[in-house]
């Protein structure tokens, strides 16, 4: 609170409570016989100046809030509630109050700060959201495109196949077209998910087993698969797709010659690591499998681990053979 004198020449102080003094860091001394603008800075309002001003010419009570300064140069914003005093000889005094409402500017301009930056956050998640659309669907269009060309790839080769007279280059070629086709199972799968970006793999095997299946169908083998639910990057579509199909129909083309029955099993964890795949059979195993110079499974599958960083075992299983693939994966994949 203070208190100046209206009679006198410039309004001069004549009272300050020590609240006045704590809150400006003047003493009573210092502001005694000075006026109020020595509060007053380079970023306080002249227009609210002006106001209070006109109205203690009018010997009115008045109400404004300045940016005021304090001793040391800090600034405060300061309440002020001005009110006129008379004694019988008219107009006397000016009693003021002030009231430092710095933390009422700061809260307010937090929040109007905080709602700038939700503004900010949202209309770049919205700018991002939209990118990420439409990145999204022009991989899904890639992967539509890339799998129409190789389905046309794989039917030129089966139709080219069809026609050569030699039984080793027909089968060459049907097994190529077969690989090409496996790869474009892959990118229908990438295509029919939402997302362009990750595939689920337990969709994805049930998928290209059941194409195989359908091509290679043989009530005498049964194909079980138990497959968790890994959400893996597309890049490592074409490659799983490859390879499971190479042990797959590599197994009911070998594992069981002369009509004999059996099993195919396919399964698929998560590990510390990444991902172990097994591939068995209960067939007659490697031992007993005729050689083919010609062929080039097993390479085929090891360069594929390779490509995705992984490694493969080759186990002869009592009478039957187990192939297990273990593949890291990127944290968060």
């Amino acid at each position: 609170m203070l208190v100046t004198d209206a009679r006198a020449p410039d309004h001069p102080i004549v009272w300050v409570n020590e609240a006045f003094t704590r809150q400006t860091g003047y003493t009573a001394d210092e502001m005694r016989g000075r006026n109020c603008r020595l509060l007053q800075g380079p970023a306080t309002d002249h227009a609210q100046v002006a106001r209070m001003r006109d109205a203690i010419a009018a010997g009115k009570a008045t109400s404004v809030e300045l940016l005021n300064y304090r001793k040391d140069g800090t600034s405060y914003w300061n309440a002020m509630t001005l009110t006129p005093v008379h004694d019988e000889n008219g107009l006397a005094y000016f009693f003021a109050t002030q009231t430092d409402t710095t933390h009422i500017h700061r809260a307010e301009l937090t929040r109007q700060m905080k709602e700038e930056v939700e503004k900010q956050v949202e209309a770049r998640t919205a700018t991002l959201n939209t990118a990420l659309d439409q990145k999204t669907a022009l991989l899904r269009e890639i992967d539509h495109r890339v799998k129409n060309n190789l389905q046309v790839i794989s039917s030129l080769m089966l139709l080219k196949a069809r026609r050569m007279p030699e039984v080793e280059t027909r089968l060459a070629l049907e097994g190529m077209a077969e690989r090409i086709g496996a790869i474009s199972i892959a990118h229908r799968l990438l295509y029919a998910e939402e997302e362009g970006t990750h595939f689920g793999l337990t969709e994805f095997v049930s998928e290209l087993l059941s194409d195989l299946d359908a091509g290679m169908a043989d009530d005498r083998i049964c194909i079980d698969t138990e497959v968790e639910a890994i959400r893996l990057p597309a890049s490592m579509a074409a490659p799983l797709a490859l390879m499971i199909h190479e042990l797959a129909s590599n197994a009911l083309r070998h594992a069981f010659p002369g009509g004999r029955a059996g099993r195919v099993a396919i399964t698929a964890r998560r590990t510390e690591a990444g991902m172990r795949i097994e591939v068995s059979d209960d067939g007659i195993g490697l031992a007993n499998d005729t050689p083919n110079e010609a062929g080039f499974g097993r390479s085929l599958v090891e360069m594929v681990a390779r490509q995705l960083r992984g490694s493969v075992r080759w186990i002869a299983d009592g009478d039957g053979t187990r192939i297990e693939i273990a593949i890291p994966i990127r944290p968060g994949s």
